[in-house]
């Protein structure tokens, strides 16, 4: 288990490092649709922000407390929304905002004692360790650097 938060804690801080290099692109490479119908580089990293939020705030909290976690949001609005947001938001402010908000859930996971990694969640119908919650937010990401990284 503590390989696995370990690697986890190291997408989260490679993450971090990675998104502020994307501050060389041109404005045109950050704004273009990465295909016909698909998000801009800006709308993918800016809809990462609220998510990582979600977690911070209404996931964390609650993860090993004897109570059920709040329902998640509805993810086409909140991603309609971040991508709203992030076709305005400078570069620049899109990549901080992340780099911040990336930085606050990294400290707290940082912060949790190893024992819990191994230890159920239950979200929804969904039964799933604390490591393997977060190794899907990890393939989450990766999905999408995967998406900028064959436009760039």
């Amino acid at each position: 288990m503590q390989l696995e938060k370990q690697n986890i804690l190291l997408h989260y801080e490679q993450s971090i490092q990675w998104v502020q290099k994307l501050e060389t692109l041109s404005e045109e490479q950050w704004r273009t649709p990465i295909k016909e119908g698909k998000w801009s580089i800006a709308e993918i990293i800016g809809h990462l922000i609220p998510w990582d939020m979600f977690i911070i705030k209404d996931r964390m909290p609650y993860f090993f407390k004897d109570i059920d976690l709040p329902k998640g949001p509805d993810a086409q609005a909140l991603n309609d929304q971040a991508a709203s947001e992030s076709r305005v938001r400078t570069k620049e402010e899109t990549i901080e905002r992340f780099a911040d908000t990336r930085k606050t859930l990294l400290s707290a996971l940082q912060e949790m004692n190893d024992d819990l990694w191994s230890k159920e969640l239950i979200i929804g119908k969904s039964t799933l360790s604390l490591a393997a919650y977060f190794q899907g937010m990890v393939e989450h990401d990766n999905h999408h650097f995967e998406q900028i990284k064959n436009v760039i």
